[in-house]
């Protein structure tokens, strides 16, 4: 049984688990985890901003809108300026995922150190002060 998207809920969960696991040092599996969580948090802005998805598993219906945190970044932008309150949304220049790519989970934890983490924990804490704008924006 497949369950239905909550990119809300998974953004919380894996922010929240890479946090204990980058205060506990554990780079590689914190490292993951932050893009894991940049990207479903984003996702969440991008329903927010119109993105469809389908109604059974929540999935994105547009197959461009299913990349992982380093592809998602850019794809945001197309959503946030596609939308009428938009501006005030955008994320900085660079993204911070760039040098992240899903398939790191297959790599050997020596080769994550805690720099790289850092980087990826400020992309995560980017997409956290914006949900809270959107939030507060009441547009959720």
């Amino acid at each position: 049984m497949a369950f239905t998207s909550d990119f809300f809920d998974a953004y919380e969960r894996h922010k929240h688990d890479a946090d204990l696991l980058y205060h506990a040092q554990r780079w590689a599996n914190a490292d993951h985890l932050y893009g894991i969580a940049a990207e479903c948090g984003l996702k969440y802005l991008m329903t927010v901003f119109g993105m469809a998805v389908d109604s059974s598993s929540g999935s994105p219906m547009d197959n461009r809108d299913k990349k992982h945190a380093n592809g998602i970044w850019r794809r945001f932008e197309s959503y946030r300026c596609g939308y009428s309150q938009g501006a005030g949304y955008a994320l900085p220049p660079g993204n911070p995922f760039n040098n992240w790519d899903v398939s790191d989970r297959y790599a050997h934890q020596s080769e994550f150190q805690q720099h790289r983490t850092e980087s990826h924990q400020i992309g995560v804490q980017i997409v956290t002060e914006l949900i809270q704008k959107v939030r507060r924006d009441g547009l959720i």
